[in-house]
């Protein structure tokens, strides 16, 4: 393996799209900081920017050949970065919204009239409705259960419209992390319990 002694971008670009790993490593590295913290202000989530720089370089490794030929790589990761925290952004606010759709017209629209699945959901979302705290509840329940606006319950509980946004998305994002482990942990026993 190749020790890497000085950053020199247009050389590391050449010996990653010639395989050299330790050049990987290097421009990993060098750039890794930079580029977290430039998705971290597009996604606003640490764990999101960390995600997809992963991302991002693996499709450099898978497309290393291409490397060697780009002028400007500092623009490219930029925009190669944005594309993935956008999409993830996306993918994201797709499973906010069958979430939402969940709870609006029930379990049957994602289970159908499968009563066991629906009682399981329904139990979970309970389950993660009560381990909220309670201004969070409150705030979760006035707007999903009673239907009432962000200004509406702003003005009921003597509080900013922001506050009520941003209770409410701490809310959904805390119902969807305590769902997504209870389910994963379900699917890890049910297959753990059906080895032979």
């Amino acid at each position: 393996m190749t020790v890497i002694s000085t950053y020199n971008e247009p050389e590391l670009l050449l010996r990653v799209s010639q395989g050299d790993e330790a050049a990987f490593s290097a421009l990993f590295h060098h750039w890794q900081p930079f580029l977290t913290t430039h998705i971290y202000r597009i996604t606003e989530s640490r764990e999101l920017a960390e995600e997809t720089v992963q991302d991002v370089f693996l499709k450099l490794w898978m497309t290393r050949e291409a490397l060697a030929g780009i002028g400007h790589f500092k623009a490219y990761l930029l925009t190669v970065s944005r594309n993935h925290a956008l999409n993830a952004l996306k993918s994201l606010m797709r499973r906010l919204h069958n979430q939402a759709r969940f709870e609006r017209e029930g379990a049957e629209s994602l289970f159908g009239d499968d009563e066991p699945a629906n009682k399981l959901q329904l139990s979970l979302l309970d389950e993660a409705i009560e381990s909220l705290s309670a201004r969070q509840k409150e705030i979760y329940l006035l707007h999903r259960h009673q239907r009432l606006s962000y200004a509406e319950i702003a003005e009921k509980l003597g509080i900013g419209r922001e506050s009520v946004k941003t209770h409410l998305q701490l809310a959904v994002r805390s119902i969807t992390k305590h769902v997504k482990q209870r389910l994963a942990l379900l699917i890890l026993l049910l297959e753990a319990w059906h080895l032979p």
